[in-house]
């Protein structure tokens, strides 16, 4: 059985080297990032450079220990992907891990949007 399309399209996606993966997005791509606990760093960002300017944002908040382990991707129809990851990093000097939802949403064959969905209220053992 092939794999689905929006499947490939996220297995090409690097998220250590966006310039890379740049073609993968749409000019217009939205990340949208919840976080209460995180209102600095909580809203929209738009465009690839939108989405470096978040993980820059993440990276100095967590004084670059933040990592992304990814733990599960189901697609849901032909536009969207529900992608479970693992984030892990140290804030103020304490690790801290927690289950994340990302929600993909492709169209033309490009990201076109995301939802970054933090379990914030739920720390794991690291």
């Amino acid at each position: 059985m092939a794999e689905h399309p929006n499947i490939v399209l996220l297995n090409k996606l690097n998220l250590r080297d966006l310039d890379a993966s740049a073609d993968l997005f749409a000019d217009d791509f939205v990340w949208h990032y919840f976080n209460r606990k995180l209102p600095d760093i909580e809203g929209d960002y738009v465009g690839i450079e939108g989405l470096k300017e978040f993980f820059t944002l993440i990276g100095g908040r967590t004084k670059g220990s933040f990592n992304v382990e990814p733990m599960s991707a189901t697609p849901v129809g032909d536009e969207l992907i529900v992608v479970h990851v693992r984030d892990t990093m140290e804030i103020d000097a304490r690790p801290i891990a927690i289950d994340v939802v990302v929600v993909w949403r492709v169209a033309e064959g490009r990201f076109v949007e995301a939802w970054d969905i933090p379990s914030v209220f739920t720390n794991l053992a690291v």
